[in-house]
Protein backbone atom coordinates (compact mmCIF):
# COMPACT_ATOMS: atom_id res chain seq x y z
CA UNK A 1 0.00 0.00 0.00
CA UNK A 2 1.48 2.91 -1.43
CA UNK A 3 -0.41 6.39 -1.31
CA UNK A 4 -0.04 9.06 -3.62
CA UNK A 5 1.97 11.76 -1.99
CA UNK A 6 4.06 14.55 -2.81
CA UNK A 7 7.33 14.10 -0.75
CA UNK A 8 8.68 18.08 -0.75
CA UNK A 9 11.95 19.04 1.32
CA UNK A 10 12.07 21.91 4.15
CA UNK A 11 13.93 23.85 6.44
CA UNK A 12 12.13 22.29 9.42
CA UNK A 13 10.52 19.23 10.15
CA UNK A 14 7.26 19.87 11.62
CA UNK A 15 6.88 22.74 9.11
CA UNK A 16 7.26 20.75 6.69
CA UNK A 17 4.87 17.60 7.49
CA UNK A 18 2.14 20.19 7.96
CA UNK A 19 2.64 21.85 4.99
CA UNK A 20 3.13 18.46 3.08
CA UNK A 21 -0.04 17.06 4.84
CA UNK A 22 -1.82 20.19 3.96
CA UNK A 23 -0.83 19.76 -0.16
CA UNK A 24 -1.75 16.67 0.23
CA UNK A 25 -5.26 17.07 1.15
CA UNK A 26 -5.32 20.21 -1.45
CA UNK A 27 -4.52 23.49 0.22
CA UNK A 28 -1.35 25.08 -1.07
CA UNK A 29 0.63 26.44 2.87
CA UNK A 30 4.01 26.97 2.45
CA UNK A 31 6.51 26.22 5.56
CA UNK A 32 7.38 30.07 6.29
CA UNK A 33 3.16 30.41 6.20
CA UNK A 34 2.88 27.07 8.43
CA UNK A 35 5.87 28.42 10.95
CA UNK A 36 4.30 31.75 11.21
CA UNK A 37 0.61 31.28 11.72
CA UNK A 38 1.79 28.57 14.19
CA UNK A 39 4.01 31.10 16.21
CA UNK A 40 6.47 28.69 15.72
CA UNK A 41 9.60 31.35 16.42
CA UNK A 42 11.05 31.22 20.27
CA UNK A 43 14.20 31.15 22.68
CA UNK A 44 13.71 30.13 25.75
CA UNK A 45 16.56 28.52 27.88
CA UNK A 46 15.60 25.79 30.30
CA UNK A 47 18.33 24.73 32.69
CA UNK A 48 16.53 22.41 34.90
CA UNK A 49 16.73 20.44 31.49
CA UNK A 50 19.52 18.74 30.07
CA UNK A 51 20.32 17.90 26.57
CA UNK A 52 23.62 15.79 26.16
CA UNK A 53 24.47 16.84 29.69
CA UNK A 54 24.04 20.38 29.25
CA UNK A 55 20.98 22.63 29.62
CA UNK A 56 18.26 23.09 26.94
CA UNK A 57 18.13 25.58 24.69
CA UNK A 58 15.12 25.95 22.44
CA UNK A 59 15.11 28.23 18.97
CA UNK A 60 11.61 27.03 18.33
CA UNK A 61 8.31 26.13 20.10
CA UNK A 62 7.43 22.94 21.90
CA UNK A 63 7.26 19.87 19.37
CA UNK A 64 3.58 19.68 18.42
CA UNK A 65 2.22 23.21 19.20
CA UNK A 66 3.20 24.97 15.29
CA UNK A 67 0.70 22.59 14.00
CA UNK A 68 -1.82 22.45 16.68
CA UNK A 69 -1.75 26.69 16.77
CA UNK A 70 -1.81 26.74 13.19
CA UNK A 71 -4.86 24.13 12.78
CA UNK A 72 -6.80 26.03 15.42
CA UNK A 73 -6.07 29.25 13.55
CA UNK A 74 -7.31 28.53 10.26
CA UNK A 75 -10.44 26.30 11.39
CA UNK A 76 -8.69 22.32 10.85
CA UNK A 77 -9.44 19.69 13.18
CA UNK A 78 -6.41 17.44 13.67
CA UNK A 79 -6.16 13.95 15.54
CA UNK A 80 -3.64 12.87 17.79
CA UNK A 81 -2.60 9.77 19.18
CA UNK A 82 0.32 7.98 21.72
CA UNK A 83 0.27 4.68 22.84
CA UNK A 84 1.52 2.39 25.51
CA UNK A 85 1.62 -0.93 23.16
CA UNK A 86 3.94 -0.58 20.77
CA UNK A 87 1.73 -3.44 18.52
CA UNK A 88 -0.99 -0.78 18.76
CA UNK A 89 0.96 1.83 18.08
CA UNK A 90 1.50 0.10 14.63
CA UNK A 91 -1.68 -1.01 13.74
CA UNK A 92 -3.39 2.50 14.23
CA UNK A 93 -0.68 3.24 11.69
CA UNK A 94 -1.21 0.43 9.12
CA UNK A 95 -5.13 1.35 9.06
CA UNK A 96 -4.71 4.74 8.50
CA UNK A 97 -2.06 3.98 5.47
CA UNK A 98 -4.79 0.99 4.40
CA UNK A 99 -7.19 4.16 4.38
CA UNK A 100 -5.23 6.50 2.47
CA UNK A 101 -4.29 8.76 4.77
CA UNK A 102 -0.53 10.01 5.79
CA UNK A 103 0.00 10.21 8.75
CA UNK A 104 2.97 12.15 10.69
CA UNK A 105 5.31 11.24 13.47
CA UNK A 106 7.16 12.58 16.16
CA UNK A 107 10.47 10.42 16.59
CA UNK A 108 13.34 10.07 18.30
CA UNK A 109 16.71 11.63 15.89
CA UNK A 110 19.72 8.65 17.59
CA UNK A 111 18.47 5.88 15.74
CA UNK A 112 17.08 6.99 12.43
CA UNK A 113 19.57 5.05 10.64
CA UNK A 114 18.96 7.25 7.17
CA UNK A 115 21.14 10.31 9.41
CA UNK A 116 24.29 10.98 9.13
CA UNK A 117 25.83 9.78 11.97
CA UNK A 118 27.41 13.38 12.70
CA UNK A 119 23.07 14.18 12.86
CA UNK A 120 22.26 11.48 15.14
CA UNK A 121 22.18 13.01 18.92
CA UNK A 122 19.45 11.94 21.58
CA UNK A 123 16.68 14.47 20.44
CA UNK A 124 13.12 12.99 20.71
CA UNK A 125 11.17 16.04 18.75
CA UNK A 126 11.87 15.15 15.04
CA UNK A 127 8.84 14.88 12.55
CA UNK A 128 8.24 12.90 9.68
CA UNK A 129 5.31 11.54 7.50
CA UNK A 130 4.45 7.62 6.87
CA UNK A 131 2.82 7.43 3.43
CA UNK A 132 3.09 4.06 2.57
CA UNK A 133 4.02 -0.19 3.75
CA UNK A 134 5.74 -2.49 1.02
CA UNK A 135 7.22 -5.73 1.74
CA UNK A 136 7.82 -4.49 5.62
CA UNK A 137 8.91 -1.61 5.05
CA UNK A 138 7.81 1.81 6.07
CA UNK A 139 7.56 4.50 3.44
CA UNK A 140 9.01 7.77 4.94
CA UNK A 141 8.77 11.14 3.81
CA UNK A 142 11.02 12.85 5.86
CA UNK A 143 11.28 16.43 5.32
CA UNK A 144 14.39 17.08 5.99
CA UNK A 145 16.01 14.99 3.43
CA UNK A 146 15.82 15.23 -0.11
CA UNK A 147 14.50 11.93 -1.04
CA UNK A 148 12.07 9.63 0.49
CA UNK A 149 13.50 6.54 1.95
CA UNK A 150 12.18 3.64 4.35
CA UNK A 151 12.46 2.12 7.89
CA UNK A 152 11.62 -1.49 8.99
CA UNK A 153 8.79 -2.33 11.48
CA UNK A 154 11.62 -2.69 14.25
CA UNK A 155 13.90 0.56 13.40
CA UNK A 156 10.31 2.79 12.87
CA UNK A 157 9.16 1.06 16.36
CA UNK A 158 12.61 1.97 17.75
CA UNK A 159 12.34 5.93 17.10
CA UNK A 160 8.78 6.06 18.04
CA UNK A 161 9.67 4.80 21.12
CA UNK A 162 12.92 6.48 22.05
CA UNK A 163 13.40 7.04 25.71
CA UNK A 164 14.71 10.70 27.66
CA UNK A 165 13.72 14.25 27.32
CA UNK A 166 9.97 14.45 25.00
CA UNK A 167 10.23 10.76 24.98
CA UNK A 168 7.26 10.36 21.64
CA UNK A 169 5.69 7.47 23.32
CA UNK A 170 4.46 6.28 19.89
CA UNK A 171 3.52 9.87 19.11
CA UNK A 172 1.11 10.11 15.25
CA UNK A 173 -1.11 12.77 14.40
CA UNK A 174 -3.15 13.99 11.44
CA UNK A 175 -5.51 16.18 10.00
CA UNK A 176 -9.15 15.22 9.78
CA UNK A 177 -11.45 17.84 9.09
CA UNK A 178 -11.36 21.26 7.20
CA UNK A 179 -12.83 24.18 6.24
CA UNK A 180 -13.67 25.19 2.85
CA UNK A 181 -11.40 28.06 2.52
CA UNK A 182 -8.63 29.11 4.61
CA UNK A 183 -8.55 32.49 6.56
CA UNK A 184 -4.86 33.04 6.57
CA UNK A 185 -5.95 37.31 7.13
CA UNK A 186 -7.14 36.92 10.87
CA UNK A 187 -4.93 33.74 11.52
CA UNK A 188 -1.51 35.89 10.52
CA UNK A 189 -2.10 38.50 12.91
CA UNK A 190 -3.16 35.92 15.36
CA UNK A 191 0.58 34.11 14.66
CA UNK A 192 2.63 37.58 14.59
CA UNK A 193 0.88 38.72 18.33
CA UNK A 194 1.58 35.72 19.33
CA UNK A 195 5.39 35.56 18.88
CA UNK A 196 5.58 39.04 19.94
CA UNK A 197 3.83 38.49 23.34
CA UNK A 198 6.59 35.65 23.42
CA UNK A 199 9.58 37.34 22.42
CA UNK A 200 9.14 40.58 24.55
CA UNK A 201 7.96 38.24 27.81
CA UNK A 202 8.99 39.87 30.88
CA UNK A 203 10.87 36.71 32.09
CA UNK A 204 14.60 35.99 31.82
CA UNK A 205 14.70 33.26 30.41
CA UNK A 206 12.14 33.18 27.25
CA UNK A 207 12.33 35.58 24.16
CA UNK A 208 14.74 38.42 23.80
CA UNK A 209 15.82 39.01 27.79
CA UNK A 210 16.22 34.91 27.37
CA UNK A 211 19.18 36.00 25.26
CA UNK A 212 21.05 38.34 27.15
CA UNK A 213 20.52 35.80 29.92
CA UNK A 214 22.52 33.48 27.72
CA UNK A 215 25.19 36.30 27.25
CA UNK A 216 25.52 36.66 30.65
CA UNK A 217 25.33 33.11 31.35
CA UNK A 218 28.66 32.70 28.98
CA UNK A 219 30.68 35.35 30.35
CA UNK A 220 30.77 33.52 33.49
CA UNK A 221 31.58 29.84 32.05
CA UNK A 222 34.82 29.34 31.81
CA UNK A 223 35.91 30.43 35.40
CA UNK A 224 32.60 28.91 36.66
CA UNK A 225 33.37 25.41 35.24
CA UNK A 226 36.75 25.64 33.32
CA UNK A 227 37.38 25.38 30.10
CA UNK A 228 36.39 21.43 28.95
CA UNK A 229 32.60 22.23 30.42
CA UNK A 230 32.79 25.86 29.22
CA UNK A 231 33.19 24.01 26.09
CA UNK A 232 30.76 21.40 25.88
CA UNK A 233 27.98 24.34 27.14
CA UNK A 234 28.85 26.72 24.16
CA UNK A 235 28.99 23.84 22.04
CA UNK A 236 25.52 23.16 22.85
CA UNK A 237 24.35 26.70 22.04
CA UNK A 238 25.62 26.41 18.71
CA UNK A 239 24.35 22.85 18.28
CA UNK A 240 21.13 23.68 19.22
CA UNK A 241 20.99 26.37 16.82
CA UNK A 242 22.49 24.86 14.11
CA UNK A 243 21.89 21.23 13.98
CA UNK A 244 18.13 20.66 15.08
CA UNK A 245 15.98 21.69 12.61
CA UNK A 246 17.22 24.89 11.49
CA UNK A 247 17.96 26.86 14.65
CA UNK A 248 18.59 30.22 15.39
CA UNK A 249 19.53 31.92 12.43
CA UNK A 250 17.37 29.38 10.16
CA UNK A 251 14.07 29.99 11.81
CA UNK A 252 14.85 33.45 11.85
CA UNK A 253 15.07 33.07 7.57
CA UNK A 254 11.79 31.50 7.53
CA UNK A 255 10.71 34.11 9.78
CA UNK A 256 11.31 36.99 7.40
CA UNK A 257 10.10 34.53 4.49
CA UNK A 258 7.00 34.40 6.17
CA UNK A 259 6.51 38.10 6.78
CA UNK A 260 7.44 38.80 3.57
CA UNK A 261 4.16 36.49 2.17
CA UNK A 262 2.25 38.16 4.50
CA UNK A 263 2.88 41.72 3.76
CA UNK A 264 1.27 40.82 0.26
CA UNK A 265 -1.63 39.31 1.86
CA UNK A 266 -2.14 41.78 4.47
CA UNK A 267 -1.63 44.73 2.28
CA UNK A 268 1.12 45.61 4.56
CA UNK A 269 4.39 47.00 3.23
CA UNK A 270 5.78 47.11 6.85
CA UNK A 271 5.68 43.64 7.04
CA UNK A 272 8.07 43.47 4.11
CA UNK A 273 10.47 46.13 5.34
CA UNK A 274 10.45 43.78 8.74
CA UNK A 275 11.38 40.79 6.99
CA UNK A 276 14.34 42.42 5.58
CA UNK A 277 15.41 43.08 9.08
CA UNK A 278 14.66 39.92 10.59
CA UNK A 279 17.16 38.59 7.53
CA UNK A 280 19.72 40.57 9.05
CA UNK A 281 19.61 39.14 12.05
CA UNK A 282 19.27 36.19 11.30
CA UNK A 283 22.83 36.40 9.69
CA UNK A 284 23.92 38.10 13.28
CA UNK A 285 22.75 34.68 14.71
CA UNK A 286 25.02 32.27 12.10
CA UNK A 287 27.95 35.20 12.58
CA UNK A 288 27.78 34.20 16.38
CA UNK A 289 27.29 30.65 15.47
CA UNK A 290 30.55 30.80 13.71
CA UNK A 291 32.42 32.59 16.14
CA UNK A 292 31.61 30.32 18.98
CA UNK A 293 32.15 27.36 16.77
CA UNK A 294 35.66 28.53 16.69
CA UNK A 295 36.11 28.75 20.32
CA UNK A 296 34.79 25.02 21.21
CA UNK A 297 36.64 23.70 18.37
CA UNK A 298 39.72 25.09 19.29
CA UNK A 299 39.41 24.62 22.53
CA UNK A 300 40.27 28.25 23.71
CA UNK A 301 40.91 29.38 27.17
CA UNK A 302 40.67 32.84 26.58
CA UNK A 303 37.95 35.07 28.33
CA UNK A 304 38.07 37.12 26.98
CA UNK A 305 36.78 35.19 23.31
CA UNK A 306 33.76 33.77 25.22
CA UNK A 307 33.30 37.55 26.73
CA UNK A 308 33.52 38.83 22.79
CA UNK A 309 30.59 35.99 21.46
CA UNK A 310 28.32 37.16 24.59
CA UNK A 311 28.76 40.50 23.20
CA UNK A 312 27.68 39.34 20.24
CA UNK A 313 24.99 37.42 21.89
CA UNK A 314 24.09 40.76 24.28
CA UNK A 315 23.64 42.68 21.01
CA UNK A 316 21.03 40.44 18.87
CA UNK A 317 18.98 40.07 22.40
CA UNK A 318 18.53 44.01 22.33
CA UNK A 319 17.95 43.82 18.41
CA UNK A 320 15.81 40.91 18.53
CA UNK A 321 13.84 43.52 21.26
CA UNK A 322 13.42 45.96 19.67
CA UNK A 323 12.39 44.52 16.20
CA UNK A 324 9.31 42.45 17.98
CA UNK A 325 8.26 45.68 19.58
CA UNK A 326 8.15 47.50 16.25
CA UNK A 327 6.11 44.35 14.49
CA UNK A 328 3.62 44.76 17.48
CA UNK A 329 3.04 48.07 16.15
CA UNK A 330 3.10 47.17 12.77
CA UNK A 331 0.33 44.66 12.99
Amino acid sequence: MKIDFEHKQSAHCENGVVSNLMRFNGYQVSEPMVFGIGSGLLFCYIPFVKINYAPLITYRAMAGFIFSRFAKRVGIKIKREKFKDPKKARERLDENLKGNNPVGLQVGVYNLVYFPDEYRFHFNAHNLVVYGKENGQYLISDPVMQHVTTLTEKELEKVRYAKGAFAPKGHMYYPVAFPETLDLKKAIVKGIRHTCREMLAPVPIVGAKGVKTVAKLIRKWPKKHGTKKANHYLGQVVRMQEEIGTGGGGFRYIYAAFLQESSKILGNDRLAELSREMTEIGDQWRDFALDASRIYKNRSVHTDAYNKVADQLEAIGNREAAFFGKLKKAI
